[in-house]
Formats: C-alpha cells, structure tokens, sequence
C-alpha cells in the first residue's frame, strides 16, 4: 500500500508539474502576442502620424511661409482728403489675400499697371496697397534711373525718405527679370518701407547676387514707358536727366 501511495503522489507530482509548464508556456505565448500586438499598433501610429505630417505639408503649400509679421497700424479709411507721409508703425492686414489687387502708376510720362501678387508676397503687398490708399505715393518723383542695373526706382523724393518704420523680408531667392516691381532696401535685412523699383531691361539680372528684394508685383502694361524712364540716365548712371513726377498710385481690387 505504501508504494502504491508513494506511487500516485509521484504521478500527481508529475501531473501537476505538466500542468505548470503548460501554464508557463501559455504565458509565454500570451506575452509574445500581446507585445506582438503591441508593436503593430505602435508602427500604425508612427505611419498614420507621417502620413499626417504629410497631409499637413500639402495644405500649407499655398500659404505663406515666411513668418511675415504684420503692424499695428490703423487701415486707411474709405476716403483719404489729404495724403499721410508718416506712420508710426507698419499695417496690420488691411487687404483680403482672397482678392486680386493691380496698382497704376500715374506718371506724367504714361501710366504703369502691375499685377500685384498677394500669392506670394501678401505682406508686401499688403504694406504697398495701405500706403498707396494713404496716399503715400502721391507728388512723389522717380529719383533713380539706373541703366547698368535696369531700374527705376521711386516711392518718396529722394532715397532717404521713409514711412517711419521697416517690414520684414518676405521670402529668399527672388529673381529679377525685367517687368517685375520690388521693394527696395538697404544691404541690411527687413530694412524695407515704401521704396520700390521697376526692373526694365536684361541688365536687372545682376540683382539676383547682391540681395534679397522682395518682388511683389508683374507690370501688365506700360514696360515701354518705365524703359523710357530709364532711358534717361545722367553721367552719374544714378540720377534722371529729367524730373520724373509720379502723380499717384491708384489701386484696383477685385
């Protein structure tokens, strides 16, 4: 009898050890999968978050990216009796970048239409058409016809004059073919205001080296004028041989 005890004791030893290993490995198995399961879902969340990231970057594609960063000056009323020279902070965003806005420039030489682009420069364009309603630009001269660079430029009396306060920069890389109006600044960053140029010959090129002058604007008619303008360089390659008066500077919006 007591082998037969000790018997069945060992048989239930064996039975129950049987029974732990199968429950270690079941354990093991359920770990394995649950981690597995884990790191599924893991990388299906690093995917979904890229193709996010993806996604987002095509959105912005057509908004701006270059950190401009508006004023807080007043938006110009709907009628502006006498002209304001002086400001004493950029605009807040007084344009719609929704709307397609053309400025002429009345010259007594010929008027000078351009397509403004508030696609990509809607900041410039934004400090341009405030200043223009202001009346900014209106009894102004182009003080420099410049024909070893292709422009004119204007936008007060002299190059000294200034609104009272700079923009930043908008954007890197510009190009300058001939047609395209652009904010002149000094060599140093953000140093814009009121100044511009017309590009108006091949010579404009060279300006793509020398710095960064944000272009925010295509001439649609009146390039032969502008280059007539030019043409009328003095001995110092800087100074018009003749007073060029700019009347006005009328904005269209639509």
């Amino acid at each position: 009898m007591g082998t037969e005890k000790r018997d069945r004791q060992r048989a239930n030893r064996q039975l129950k050890y049987q029974q732990q290993a199968k429950e270690v490995q079941r354990k093991r198995l359920t770990k394995r999968f649950v981690l597995g399961a884990v790191a599924v879902v893991g990388l299906l969340a690093v995917v979904l978050f890229l193709a996010w990231l993806g996604n987002r970057g095509d959105d912005d594609d057509s908004a701006p990216t270059t950190g401009f960063e508006y004023g807080t000056g007043e938006c110009p009323p709907a009628d502006v009796t006498e002209p304001v020279k002086t400001f004493d902070d950029a605009p807040q965003q007084c344009i719609d970048p929704e709307k397609s806005y053309t400025a002429t420039f009345v010259t007594d030489r010929g008027d000078i239409e351009v397509e403004l682009d508030t696609t990509n420069s809607p900041g410039t364009v934004n400090n341009f058409v405030t200043l223009a309603r202001y009346g900014y630009y209106d009894a102004t001269t182009i003080f420099r016809t410049n024909t070893s660079i292709d422009i004119i430029q204007g936008g007060g009396q002299t190059n000294e004059d200034t609104p009272g306060y700079d923009i930043p920069d908008e954007g890197t890389g510009y190009e300058y073919p001939p047609g395209v109006l652009a904010m002149a600044r000094t060599a140093a960053p953000n140093s814009a205001g009121g100044q511009w140029f017309f590009t108006t010959g091949p010579n404009s090129a060279s300006l793509a080296d020398t710095g960064t002058y944000v272009v925010f604007g295509t001439v649609t008619a009146g390039s032969d004028i502008a280059a007539e303008i030019n043409a009328l360089a003095g001995p110092d390659g800087d100074t018009p041989t003749e007073t060029v008066n700019v009347e006005t500077v009328e904005i269209t919006e639509s």
